[in-house]
């Protein structure tokens, strides 16, 4: 396909699928996330094929403009992993064999935090020269800016969980898979960034609220230096923060140190 929403099959969603997310949504029937994930799968496997819209080209519109007002509306969770390109196997290994872990132990207390699907992709980092202006640089705050401490690091993972709005235990379980990605990927052949437009910052009952992630884990990932001169640059641009809200003021205040 060579045009923006071009996800026709998740767009349009079929029959049995729409019926048992009404089931699990207006009944709490949320033992049905397995059947529903096997539904979905099935739908998308199908859809690609029928609607030709496995293979996207063109400019970068096709692929940022997909949502729609039948679009299935879930929450998702967030991280962009970065790596060197020979390591990205190792990341995803790793994270699916803890996520296929976690389902299964919640499954057995009988509980199913997650009934949407998991997506991973793969991309480059930032390069300024693809600009194509004289004296660019990488965005400040872009969860796919390079670290000048990690020049190996050349490609991002992009992994995210998706879960209908109220599911019973999602944040706790989104908490568990955030830790494992900020323990494991901490910074030795990998480092964990969260991706701004997700989730992210889980505790046990909400997101964007664990202080330690907004204040201390987020600022490093990104790199003292450049969170630094992210925080100036608002303060020079936004004096009287008229863009401002809560929860930047949070997130740009002082950063926790142990």
């Amino acid at each position: 396909m060579r045009h923006p929403y071009n996800y026709p099959f998740s767009d349009n969603i079929p029959a049995p699928v729409a019926g048992l997310v009404g089931r699990m949504t207006s009944d709490a029937a949320w033992y049905l996330a397995p059947l529903l994930g096997t539904a979905q799968y099935d739908a998308a496997a199908l859809g690609l094929v029928t609607t030709a819209s496995a293979d996207l080209w063109g400019p970068s519109k096709n692929t940022l403009l997909y949502l729609k007002p039948s679009t299935l509306r879930v929450h998702a969770d967030g991280y962009a992993v970065l790596t060197s390109r020979d390591r990205v196997q190792r990341v995803v290994s790793e994270f699916a064999a803890f996520y296929r872990e976690r389902l299964t132990a919640y499954a057995a207390r009988g509980s199913f935090p997650v009934n949407g699907s998991v997506e991973i992709r793969v991309t480059g980092l930032d390069d300024p020269a693809d600009a194509g202006v004289a004296g660019a640089r990488p965005p400040l705050l872009s969860a796919l800016r390079p670290r000048a401490d990690h020049p190996e690091w050349d490609t991002a993972v992009w992994l995210d969980v998706l879960t209908l709005p109220g599911t019973p235990d999602a944040e706790a379980f989104l908490r568990e898979i955030e830790r494992f990605l900020l323990r494991t990927f901490d910074g030795g052949f990998a480092l964990t960034r969260v991706e701004w437009s997700k989730g992210w910052a889980y505790t046990d009952d909400g997101v964007w609220s664990d202080e330690e992630v907004l204040r201390t884990v987020v600022p490093a990932a990104v790199g003292t230096a450049e969170w630094a001169e992210a925080d100036a640059a608002l303060d020079r641009l936004d004096p009287h923060r008229v863009y401002g809200n809560a929860f930047l003021d949070k997130l740009f205040g002082p950063v926790l140190r142990d």
